[in-house]
C-alpha cells in the first residue's frame, strides 16, 4: 500500500497533481527520489520553477514547517535551486538563450 504525496507536510493536492504528471505517484517514491531529483522531475514537466516551491518540498521531507528556511540554510538551498533549474531548463539551449532566460526574457519550455 502507497501513502499519497499529500501526506507530507507542507505538500497538498496541487504538488500531488505535479508530481503525479511526473510520474512520482506516492510519499515513498517521492522520499526516494529525494527533494533535488524530484524537483529537476517537476521542471522537466515544464512546471515553471518557483524558489519558494523548492523549499517547501525540502522543508517538507525534513518534517519542518515550510516557513522554517532561514539565514545560511535558504542561501545554500537557492544555490541547489538555481542549479537544478538550469539544468533541467536549459537543455539544448546555447549560451546567448541560457543568459535570455536567467533574466527572464525567455519562456520557459
Amino acid at each position: 500500500m502507497t501513502t499519497p504525496v499529500s501526506s507530507i507536510r507542507n505538500l497538498g493536492p496541487a504538488m500531488e497533481a505535479s508530481c503525479a504528471k511526473a510520474g512520482i505517484h506516492s510519499a515513498e517514491e517521492l522520499r526516494a527520489l529525494g527533494p533535488d531529483e524530484t524537483y529537476r522531475r517537476l521542471l522537466q514537466t515544464g512546471m515553471k520553477p518557483h524558489f519558494i516551491g523548492y523549499y517547501v518540498l525540502v522543508m517538507g521531507l525534513q518534517g519542518r514547517p515550510w516557513n522554517d528556511c532561514k539565514g545560511d540554510e535558504k542561501r545554500k538551498l537557492r544555490k541547489i535551486f538555481d542549479q537544478i533549474k538550469s539544468q533541467a531548463s536549459d537543455e539544448g539551449r546555447g549560451a546567448f538563450e541560457q543568459m535570455m532566460n536567467k533574466i527572464g526574457i525567455l519562456e520557459r519550455r
